[in-house]
């Protein structure tokens, strides 16, 4: 059902703590959150954030003393702790939840935490927010960690993003409405239709509802949202449109995105790629309410620079293409095991999969599957199910062991691009790379086996001569066949047996007794 048509609640109450901002902090130690209570002015907020490992909350935050969280969802240690499972589990548990639907119950307006403080008129001032300068280049202050709600008036459904917000005055931001992007459809026709677009900002949120903002699942996002908390959504009406938010969120702002369509410049700004983007012509959004929490916490999200891999863009994209990937892998392949996007790559340009070939040819097929699902990936590495794709090690190990460029190097022209990559230089296409790093079908014996500990396991017998009378055994399986804690006594065995029968070695290397050899007999 969509939420279009939610009732007020009439299910058990919700609880407007479990998925608020700060209750998600309380729960991280300090190996994953510092916290600062010295005062600290906003100019001095980007350099704090600037490659930290760890979540930061500074308590006093500019002239108001705010408190300002950032990089909230910049591990994925993190991440896969809000969704209560491990870093290797995290898909697997949002490719779970995917599958589960969640109610979306509306709360009154006078239950709603977020609408204990409502701003309107000249009370509005975002200004008066802890909204910083994040890259020395930005156009101004941008409210990075914002959720964005809209309706489709075609579909009636709710759409839910992200997007920066360049502040312009007390009551107006840029918004980069990108393209391809569901917003921006919608954008455009209300555009033709001479309308405004109702549009209202969650800042303060769950990572789980900023993991839900970048998916790219059909159907009402806020089911979406509610299914990836595994728990009913109270939503909320907006007090100046019909847009109905997460009640327990920190702060929202409302509004609309004006009708006159990429009218003023906004920008540069620090991209997710780690580069600029450049100045273009974007909407303006006008605010007309902002309501919050009376103990609200603002959010900051962390993006761009040479530490990519450390931001919440970067974590976030690249859950976000796993799961596309690994959606259409379900199609494509029998049996995918992983799929691991690096976020140095900006969490979507390099991604590593691991399956296990059932027929010739599957990894090709799970090369052109992930090319095709997501504009973003570009360059696709596969390799067997022995190899751990969170592990740089053992994926450059395959890259070194197992691939020859002349016959695994798989290479589509011509795909369409996302114009951030400064490698196009002006391109509106792109190259995509697949790297087949599996040993091929049915393997090549010994020689493309991984070398581990020996197990001293397997049947026991009284002697050497007796293991070897039952047939072939390797070295470790003779070894635990006597039960010998040594290794060395079971050399001697065979040095002395050699003098009563004939010791010979398979293919494989497996000791045996030579029955063609008579004149051991």
């Amino acid at each position: 059902m969509s939420v279009l048509a939610a009732k007020t609640r009439t299910s058990p109450p919700i609880d407007f703590d479990r998925f608020r901002l700060r209750s998600f902090l309380a729960t991280l130690g300090a190996e994953e959150l510092e916290i600062r209570d010295e005062p600290v002015d906003l100019v001095d907020v980007a350099r704090l954030f600037e490659g930290s490992a760890k979540a930061i909350l500074l308590r006093r935050v500019g002239p108001e003393q705010a408190e300002l969280a950032g990089n909230v969802t910049g591990s994925r240690s993190r991440i896969a702790r809000a969704f209560g499972v491990a870093p290797a589990d995290l898909l697997g548990e949002v490719a779970r939840r995917l599958r589960v639907p969640q109610a979306v119950v509306e709360v009154p307006r006078g239950e709603a935490p977020v609408q204990q403080i409502v701003l309107t008129g000249d009370d509005v001032d975002l200004t008066k927010l802890p909204v910083h300068v994040q890259h020395g280049y930005d156009g101004a202050p941008y409210i990075s960690a914002s959720v964005d709600y809209s309706i489709d008036a075609r579909s009636g459904l709710t759409n839910v993003g992200m997007r920066r917000l360049m502040l312009r005055g007390r009551r107006e931001t840029g918004i980069d409405v990108n393209a391809p992007s569901d917003l921006r459809a919608i954008y455009e026709a209300s555009v033709r239709r001479g309308e405004p677009l109702p549009i209202a900002f969650a800042v303060g949120s769950h990572p789980i509802d900023h993991v839900a903002a970048t998916m790219r699942v059909p159907g009402d996002e806020l089911e979406i949202l509610a299914a990836l908390r595994g728990a009913p959504l109270g939503v909320v009406k907006c007090v100046t449109n019909d847009i109905r938010v997460p009640a327990d969120s920190e702060w929202i702002i409302e509004g609309y995105l004006d009708p006159h369509g990429f009218a003023e410049k906004e920008g540069p700004y620090g991209e997710f790629l780690g580069y600029y983007g450049a100045v273009k012509k974007n909407p303006i959004f006008r605010v007309s309410a902002i309501t919050h929490r009376k103990d609200a916490l603002f959010q900051t999200s962390t993006i761009g620079g040479h530490t990519i891999a450390r931001t919440d863009t970067a974590q976030l994209n690249a859950l976000r293409t796993e799961t596309s990937v690994w959606r259409a892998l379900e199609t494509a392949v029998r049996e995918p095991l992983a799929v691991y996007v690096t976020p140095s790559s900006g969490g979507a340009y390099n991604v590593r999969i691991s399956l296990r070939q059932r027929v010739p040819g599957e990894a090709r097929n799970a090369i052109a599957a992930a090319f095709g699902c997501i504009v973003n990936v570009k360059h696709v590495f596969v390799v067997d199910p022995d190899i751990d794709v969170f592990s740089d090690e053992q994926v450059d190990w395959a890259l070194a062991t197992r691939f020859q460029g002349d016959r695994d190097l798989v290479v589509q022209t011509g795909m369409r691009a996302i114009p951030i990559d400064p490698s196009l230089e002006g391109s509106r296409t792109t190259a995509k790379v697949g790297f087949d790093l599996t040993v091929p079908f049915g393997g090549r014996g010994i020689e493309t086996m991984v070398p581990e500990p020996p197990t001293f396991e397997g049947k026991r017998f009284p002697s050497v001569r007796a293991a070897l009378e039952d047939g072939p055994k390797r070295f470790e399986e003779l070894v635990g066949a006597v039960g010998s804690r040594d290794g060395r006594d079971v050399v001697l065995e065979l040095e002395s047996l050699r003098g009563q029968v004939a010791i010979g070695r398979d293919a494989e290397g497996r000791y045996l007794i030579d029955p063609s050899d008579e004149h051991k007999k």
